[in-house]
């Protein structure tokens, strides 16, 4: 299965993927959604900074789901693994209110020829779209 994840642009993640700084992608919900329980090791993940091509993809070699968060249990998820998801421990109570949590380790990151995807029929704001192959949202 391929995944296209849309990042903020201000932010500077995906400079961080491509420098090897962030090697977890990680996703954060108040309700179930995708990737959540949806994504596999061995799958693809398509990286875009939004209002950008996508350009980025990368396996997806470990996955971890949590469920039924509060501060506490943010809090250890990101003293455990937020230096690689680029969230720092401080900004834990901003997630308060997410009760899910994908965190998907990403291995042989890649540069790619850059294509336009359309994402009309997943909602203009999304942010991850999941398919059976990224050919069915890349824009001919």
């Amino acid at each position: 299965m391929d995944h296209l994840a849309i990042l903020a642009k201000e932010r500077k993640l995906l400079d961080k993927i491509i420098s090897g700084e962030k090697t977890i992608e990680s996703r954060w919900y108040k309700f179930k959604k995708t990737p959540y329980e949806s994504i596999a090791i061995g799958d693809t993940i398509y990286f875009k900074d939004s209002g950008e091509p996508v350009n980025v993809k990368a396996k997806v070699s470990r996955i971890l789901f949590f469920e039924g968060l509060n501060l506490q249990k943010i809090e250890e998820i990101l003293n455990r693994y937020g230096e690689e998801i680029g969230i720092a421990v401080s900004h834990a109570p901003t997630l308060v209110g997410k009760n899910f949590c994908t965190l998907m380790f990403l291995d042989d990151v890649k540069r790619i020829e850059p294509f336009e995807v359309d994402k009309k029929g997943y909602g203009l704001m999304a942010a991850w779209i999941s398919v059976k192959n990224i050919d069915e949202i890349r824009k001919k």
